[in-house]
């Protein structure tokens, strides 16, 4: 794949187990990281997490949004200096690039964050962004990062988003629920009724969820940018695609080229 420039998201769900920050998954996500540089891709990295590390530290109610904005302030900091031990480990240095949704409605505003992006990216660091949960005025803006890391993706110059996620790939149904599903290899549409599926908070499936992940694909695609769903607990698909070029597993989502089949 001709890709220079990677965002790769991953979410709370990947970086969390039971209660506490998943140490070995994040190192696991770091070298990771590093074998792609050493491919000489430029990585921009989104995690989420922030509020599970403060949770670590002061147990708080999160459906209570004030709460929720508390454990970012405490966790961000937390979360930030287990990156850069990890990173420390291969001599790379990371940084905190936190961001919030009206940034990208101003032209300005995007131009001053790329300019940071891009400098940080010339220097060999490893830009880390978060939405900022403690100054945002309503829960998950962003979706636990999805459609930010999309955002980041198509005003940042990306070629390809990854998203490193509980869920492996996108199935034609439900896999928690039906034997059959069968995996989407290559996706280069969406329907109107797979972006406005109903979000349930008993359905891990459809909340947690592939809504904000097929939204997220969606915008990209309509950029002409691409868009990968893979597992983050075992990262051997998105190694396979992007280390060795073989699409084994995951789900890539693209607009269809001129005389291309789609399988």
């Amino acid at each position: 794949m001709d890709v220079q420039r990677i965002v790769i998201k991953v979410g709370s769900h990947v970086l969390t187990e039971k209660g506490n920050i998943a140490k070995q998954r994040m190192l696991a996500l770091v070298e990771f990281i590093v074998q792609l540089k050493e491919k000489k891709y430029e990585v921009i990295l989104v995690s989420s997490g922030a509020v599970a590390a403060g949770y670590t530290c002061l147990v708080l109610d999160r459906s209570v949004v004030a709460n929720k904005q508390a454990l970012a302030a405490i966790g961000q900091p937390l979360l930030l200096k287990m990156y850069q031990e990890k990173f420390a480990i291969f001599d790379i240095l990371c940084s905190q690039v936190l961001l919030y949704a009206e940034v990208f409605d101003s032209k300005e505003h995007i131009k001053h964050a790329k300019v940071a992006i891009d400098t940080l990216l010339s220097n060999d660091v490893v830009p880390i962004i978060n939405e900022n949960d403690t100054v945002s005025v309503q829960e998950l803006v962003f979706g636990d990062n999805d459609r930010l890391s999309a955002h980041v993706a198509h005003h940042f110059d990306a070629n390809l988003l990854v998203i490193l996620s509980d869920i492996d790939a996108f199935y034609d149904k439900d896999p928690n629920k039906y034997e059959d599903a069968k995996r989407r290899a290559i996706v280069s549409q969406i329907t109107q009724d797979e972006l406005e599926a109903e979000h349930s908070p008993h359905n891990e499936f459809a909340t947690g969820g592939i809504v904000t992940k097929l939204q997220s694909a969606d915008f990209l695609m309509q950029q002409g940018r691409k868009m990968f769903l893979a597992s983050g607990f075992d990262l051997s698909d998105v190694k396979s695609l992007l280390l060795d070029g073989e699409h084994m597993g995951g789900t890539l989502f693209k607009m269809q080229e001129n005389n291309e089949e789609i399988k």
